[in-house]
């Protein structure tokens, strides 16, 4: 895992020691595994793996700096330019370059640190001895504070998980706080303030629909630079030849340590999105692909990774497609067969992640992908929140006054579901939702949650009608106490009270919620199935995508096929156009099906796991109740997984949670360290270790 972290004291000189070190009740303090980006009274390291190319600091003078973390396409001219608008308290232009990066700017005793639009760069920060440490890790700064776990931010996260209000910037831990996505965090002498720096839609504030044709334009050359800003980056991959094993060439032994092959790679199976990646990295200038003469002998061509997944069948048209676009002389094709090794909840053991997500029930499944890809490597991860319409855009085209553009997608509904009683129950419910204000939205899943209501209708249209609202239960609520659901209830109710009258649109409400959800989870996703030296890169999270994404008009995004269709002209915008037939299909069924199949399969491991849940001992579930649905998912009852995933993601990053040893910090006294010495109902810690 790879984070900064900083501080920020009241005073100049107060509680620090050394150069680069915290003074803390007489010990010094360092992180582990850090380099020094600059020193006292304020602090700044890096921790972790970083390559060198992803470290920068640029100097004005020796109160005026800037460092950049990750893949920033800005040269340090434009960083010095940055830097100085950044003098006057400006923010929003430090994300506006391609990329995927952290900015921290230092001017004087004030400190501002930008998180990102989607929340896959997220910033943390909590008090500490009378000032601010901020880190972009929530774990770290846990450890730090000797923080004790937030059990009503964990009943939060099973029981309304998209729900901005039930989570609010709380974590896992109690006492660190996040900052919102298109939040910046703002330090003066130690004193902080999040400061907002994209503009969002209201009700009250209409908009001129933009021009499709350039939108989708701006779509393109977003997406086209950011993938350009990562083949132009300078790519160290430590010790490219990992030793002598006999039989074995260059990337046979770099793939039995674990060790991605140099170059760029792509996922050419799972979706368009994905493949637009893969083509448009194949199809720019530059050298995408492996070195010459190590990995796959390739020369220059990009690495395209198709997974088939042989426990799960429906993905023939899928890997038929991939193989047609694997024609592209650009690129070499690799297949990853995957059995009932790699179906979700077939290897539960990984390591400790910053924070829970569903995705740990993949990750070994999703490692035994990325294990065959490049050092770094493309994903199509988050252009299905970006390009996709959620269901509540129905509504917020209904405020707009634009009826018509209702026609097609409710059309499609209807021919889905065969039924003609369809579009009069879509425009309904996106008409209640156009006139129900926020307020009354967040009283009715508080109202819901407490009366334990979690029946919502069946099928595709019966997803999307549920969607037709400002907040509902997450899948998992139907299996917590009834202790859990009424504070979770409780909390609802007071933010209703202190939401007041300005509110975003509900549409484009629930799509940024949405986001940040998908977003949250991919970066527990990296950390699970991290592979060492290898980086996952996912442009359509860039600050710039994103916004240009947020400019497609709605009645667009509402069409049948929309993101489909996008991607196509994306393509061909870049001179892309032999696709084969049936490109852009989506792909839920097989998803799905590998979900239950990996249920099925390891239906005994996971009744053991909650024989004596840590969750039960939280109080936040019965262990029976757990129990007893995982035995009837397994066969085959038609019950939420994802709902399960949750839980049994959340209890397995609390057992690795309480089997950590260690700390983030070196010079601690021995009291500092996040490691829970046992869980007791509603009132553990994350007591000190020995």
């Amino acid at each position: 895992m790879r984070w900064l972290v900083g501080w920020s004291s009241t005073a100049a000189g107060a509680g620090t020691g050394s150069a680069g070190a915290v003074g803390y009740d007489g010990e010094t303090l360092h992180p582990v595994g850090s380099q020094l980006l600059w020193g006292d009274p304020d602090p700044l390291w890096a921790v972790g793996d970083w390559r060198p190319d992803e470290v920068r600091v640029v100097h004005a003078d020796a109160q005026h700096r800037i460092a950049v973390l990750g893949i920033c396409g800005a040269t340090d001219e434009e960083l010095r330019r940055g830097l100085f608008t950044a003098r006057g308290g400006a923010v929003r232009h430090l994300t506006t370059w391609p990329g995927s990066y952290t900015a921290v700017v230092q001017a004087g005793r004030r400190i501002t640190v930008c998180g990102d639009l989607a929340g896959a760069r997220p910033v943390f920060h909590t008090p500490w001895a009378g000032g601010t440490a901020y880190a972009t890790a929530a774990l770290p700064l846990a450890d730090l504070v000797e923080a004790n776990l937030d059990f009503t931010h964990l009943a939060a996260l099973l029981a309304a998980p998209d729900v901005p209000a039930a989570l609010r910037d709380t974590t896992p831990y109690d006492g660190v706080r996040r900052i919102p996505p298109g939040h910046a965090l703002v330090l003066r002498a130690g004193t902080r303030e999040i400061a907002g720096y994209e503009p969002v839609a209201s009700l009250a504030v209409t908009a001129p629909p933009a021009d499709p044709g350039r939108a989708v334009d701006a779509v393109r050359d977003a997406l086209v630079e950011a993938v350009r800003t990562r083949l132009a980056a300078p790519r160290h991959v430590p010790d490219l030849d990992p030793g002598p094993v006999p039989g074995m060439g260059p990337a046979e032994r770099r793939a039995a340590r674990g060790m991605p092959v140099p170059g760029i790679g792509a996922d050419l199976s799972g979706g368009p999105a994905s493949g637009t990646l893969a083509l448009l990295a194949a199809g720019l200038p530059g050298r995408p692909g492996t070195l010459l003469g190590h990995g796959t002998g390739a020369g220059e061509r990009l690495l395209a990774v198709t997974f088939n997944d042989l426990a799960v069948t429906g993905r023939e048209a899928e890997l038929e497609r991939a193989g047609v676009l694997a024609a592209n002389p650009r690129l070499h094709h690799v297949v990853v067969t995957g059995g009932e090794e790699t179906l979700p909840y077939a290897d539960l053991d990984g390591p400790l992640t910053d924070e829970p997500g569903p995705s740990l029930v993949q990750a070994a499944r999703h490692r035994a992908r990325l294990a065959a890809g490049s050092a770094d490597h493309f994903t199509g991860h988050g252009a299905r929140q970006v390009l996709d319409a959620h269901p509540a855009r129905l509504a917020d085209l209904l405020v707009d006054r634009r009826r018509r553009h209702l026609v097609r997608p409710v059309a499609a509904l209807a021919r889905a579901d065969g039924s003609v009683l369809v579009p009069a129950r879509v425009y309904g419910a996106a008409r209640r939702l156009a006139r129900t204000p926020y307020r009354a939205g967040l009283e009715v899943l508080a109202e819901r949650l407490m009366r334990r209501r979690f029946d919502e209708p069946k099928g595709a249209v019966g997803a999307s009608l549920a969607a037709l609202a400002w907040a509902r239960p997450g899948p998992a609520a139907r299996w917590l106490t009834g202790e859990a659901l009424a504070e979770v209830s409780v909390l609802l109710q007071a933010e209703a009270d202190r939401s007041g009258t300005g509110v975003q649109r509900p549409g484009d409400y629930r799509a940024r919620a949405a986001l940040a959800r998908h977003a949250a989870d991919l970066r527990v996703l990296e950390q699970a199935a991290e592979i060492r030296s290898q980086r996952l890169h996912a442009p359509f999270l860039d600050n710039q995508v994103v916004r240009a994404c947020r400019d497609l008009p709605e009645a667009l995004r509402v069409q049948p096929g929309a993101r489909a269709a996008i991607l196509r002209t994306v393509l061909e915008g870049a001179g892309v156009t032999d696709l084969p037939a049936g490109w852009g299909a989506p792909s839920h069924v097989p998803t799905a099906a590998a979900a239950r199949a990996g249920l099925r399969a390891a239906a005994d491991p996971l009744v053991d796991l909650f024989a004596t849940p840590l969750l039960a001992d939280a109080g936040l579930v019965e262990a029976r109740v757990v129990r007893k649905a995982v035995r009837s998912a397994a066969a085959g009852e038609p019950l939420p997984l994802d709902g399960l995933a949750d839980l049994v993601s959340l209890e397995l990053w609390l057992r690795r949670l309480l089997s950590r040893r260690g700390t983030c910090w070196t010079g601690t006294p021995t009291r500092s360290r996040a490691v829970p010495s046992g869980i007791q109902p509603r009132r553990s810690a994350l007591t000190p270790g020995a």
